[in-house]
């Protein structure tokens, strides 16, 4: 009597999953799916992206530390760029920190023009945070830098391989959904 081994079992889900994502590839990326054959081979080709990735991240460090802002005041603005009357609280909470530390990083924002505090008419106590034009313009350097670092990354790639990453991109950029489930909506400019 011989004993079933694990991976077998574990065998179809994975052929579920399989099966399900060639399904929802639109037609171009299914077609120059015949290089990548299954997702074992996708996921193996996304860990192989560990040098770009680290590349990228550094790069992000290096643009941060020279306009001086650390990430956390970046998640700051950014949460405050889609124009949504916030209060220091609400924002607290949708970057993950204390209302204590995000006032101090709020007052440090204010400082440097990038954020304004502006006092409610209905109640004086309260203040709504907006970021400012200096703001705005300073998420466009960081966006600008991010978007110059992988292009490139990108550029040197054969350009079948340029359109399937273009492809990648796209589909993040129209179905991504942010940590709190909700379908996350491109910016207007």
């Amino acid at each position: 009597m011989t004993e079933e081994r694990p991976a077998r079992r574990r065998a179809a889900p994975t052929r579920q999953i399989a099966r399900r994502f060639e399904a929802e590839l639109s037609a171009p990326v299914a077609a120059a799916g015949t290089r990548i054959r299954n997702v074992r081979q996708i996921s193996d080709r996304v860990a192989m992206g560990r040098a770009l990735w680290r590349e990228l991240v550094i790069g992000f460090a290096y643009q941060l530390g020279d306009l001086r802002l650390g990430f956390t005041q970046l998640a700051a603005l950014y949460v405050l760029a889609d124009g949504a009357i916030t209060t220091t609280g609400e924002l607290a909470d949708q970057i993950g920190r204390s209302p204590s530390a995000t006032s101090r990083l709020v007052d440090g924002l204010v400082g440097r023009r990038l954020v304004e505090r502006h006092e409610e008419v209905e109640d004086r106590r309260q203040r709504t945070l907006h970021l400012t034009q200096r703001g705005h313009a300073l998420l466009r350097v960081v966006d600008r830098g991010r978007a110059d670092q992988f292009l490139t990354a990108v550029r040197p790639l054969p350009t079948p391989e340029r359109a399937i990453v273009a492809m990648g991109v796209a589909a993040l950029a129209t179905h991504a959904i942010s940590r709190r489930g909700r379908l996350i909506k491109a910016p207007r400019d």
